[in-house]
């Protein structure tokens, strides 16, 4: 056994044991469970907010899209930091909702808002669904994170299974409080690795970052520079905007926003985030300096750029630390995920089944409801085989189509009701996943379509027409609501 390896599961098993120990002191029940009873403060929300960006796709996709995409991958830091702006006006109106109506989940946020409890049912799955691909994400990262770092030892299926009977252990214990205690440790970790490595290995290899790019414009300078077709400008642009919109509904970002104590909190956070989001440069730096001390990477493969260029560079005992901060940003995201994921299923299906259960039982449920989302998140992790960033943008795709609902459910209006709301959902999700099975684009229908707009996010054409299908749907439901009214109020003067 080498060292890296014996530091990289010493460090699992210290996030086991503050899993589990961050019980102590506490009566676990549904809202303790699932929020925390609300009781964190700015702290705690800024880790596990933070959490969501410090991720194995930070690691991995991130330095990766660097090193196989270039410029393309500036969208992560860019649309990471317009949601935090835009999370100043928008988190604040979600939690005194929350607040005021008992909510601890996404679709019981919604189910409440529009007085819907089929629309609740439908959030739980579409944030299921949207999930799945996020945690696969993490689980894949955590395979070839501790696999690479092992040199080996460990193969990726045995890193992943690991990761994810850890994880399974810690929530179905300690629920969102174990997440909240192993992001403190995370967080630490991970700033030291990204930065270290973000500023170390260019002066290295190159004496500076600014070198570092000059050698990049030599080599590869299209790496630089936006694509004409493809991953273009409009593509970027479209991707930012979209993304940011959703950040905060992927279910795991919306349950640390209702585990907060007070507005002022997430006020705070959004105004400090945005600098700490900067740090994701130090990963490109990372991927960009392996385009040409780690050549040939082709593929799902340019994920790894970051890990072979670290074992290219240090000794075992550092690729070890490097590993197991890789192991603790993906299974704190996940351990947040399946938990949000858990307690949405519970309260979207489960409750409407069995209004009258108690909390005993509840919980009980919320926890089978983590072991079914474990099992499959990790059935996928095995069979899937798209590069990480791919499997990011589709589960924002999926989760954003849930945006048109929530801003009209900001106000009082006629334009989008519970009937509108599901039918431009449905119909919005149902764009993305086709778009996702078949590779369907504009050009597709339209032969002759410039590439500036053929380029444009599918998930922003899928929240287009969600929009004019929901308010479509609203506005007619409400003419015929209305006419049943005056109608059922004529007979009564009669």
């Amino acid at each position: 056994m080498n060292s890296a390896l014996i530091i990289i599961f010493f460090i699992a098993l210290v996030a086991l044991y503050l899993g589990i120990r961050a019980t102590r002191g506490k009566e676990m029940n549904v809202n303790e469970f699932a929020v925390g009873n609300k009781g964190f403060g700015t702290l705690f929300v800024f880790l596990l907010i933070a959490g969501e960006v410090y991720t194995t796709f930070t690691f991995l996709g991130g330095s990766g899209w660097a090193y196989s995409k270039g410029a393309a991958a500036y969208y992560v830091p860019a649309y990471i930091c317009l949601a935090y702006v835009l999370s100043y006006w928008i988190v604040p109106k979600i939690w005194r909702f929350s607040n005021n109506h008992q909510v601890i989940s996404q679709p019981q946020y919604f189910m409440k808002n529009y007085n819907s409890k089929a629309l609740g049912v439908v959030v739980a799955f579409i944030g299921l669904i949207a999930l799945i691909p996020y945690i696969v994400i993490q689980l894949k990262g955590l395979g070839i994170i501790v696999s690479e770092a092992s040199y080996g030892t460990i193969s990726p299926l045995m890193a992943s299974t690991i990761g994810a009977i850890i994880v399974t252990i810690y929530v179905t214990i300690s629920g969102i409080h174990g997440s909240a205690w192993n992001a403190v440790l995370k967080d630490a970790m991970i700033l030291f690795v990204i930065v270290f490595l973000g500023i170390y290995i260019p002066y290295h290899y190159f004496g500076g970052i600014k070198p570092l790019f000059e050698a990049i414009q030599t080599v590869r300078p299209e790496a630089l520079t936006f694509a004409s077709e493809g991953l273009s400008q409009s593509w970027f642009i479209s991707t930012i905007v979209l993304n940011a919109f959703g950040f905060y509904l992927l279910p795991q970002s919306f349950t640390v926003v209702l585990s907060a104590k007070s507005e002022r909190s997430l006020k705070k956070n959004a105004i400090t985030l945005p600098l700490y989001t900067v740090l994701i440069l130090f990963a490109f730096f990372i991927g960009f300096s392996a385009i040409i001390q780690v050549p040939g990477l082709q593929g799902a493969d340019g994920d790894l750029s970051l890990l072979r260029l670290t074992m290219q560079t240090f000794d075992p005992w550092f690729v070890g630390i490097v590993g197991g901060a890789g192991l603790l940003t993906a299974l704190v995201p996940v351990s947040v995920m399946v938990m949000s994921g858990a307690v949405g299923l519970m309260t979207g299906f489960y409750k409407l089944i069995k209004p009258n259960s108690s909390d005993r039982q509840q919980l009980t449920v919320a926890k089978l409801f983590v072991l079914f989302i474990i099992l499959i998140a990790y059935v996928f992790s095995i069979i899937g085989g798209d590069a990480l960033a791919i499997l990011n943008i589709m589960s924002y795709g999926l989760i954003t189509q849930l945006v048109p609902a929530l801003i009209f459910g900001f106000f009082n209006t006629k334009f989008m009701n519970a009937y509108g709301a599901i039918a431009g959902i449905i119909t919005g999700v149902s764009i993305v996943l086709f778009n996702s099975i078949t590779s369907f684009k504009l050009v597709n229908m339209f032969p002759n379509i410039p590439s500036v707009i053929n380029d444009i996010n599918i998930g922003f054409v899928a929240i287009a027409v969600n929009i004019f299908i929901g308010v479509s749907v609203s506005l007619i439901t409400y003419i015929f609501v209305a006419r049943e009214s005056s109608t059922v109020v004529e007979e009564l003067v009669k």
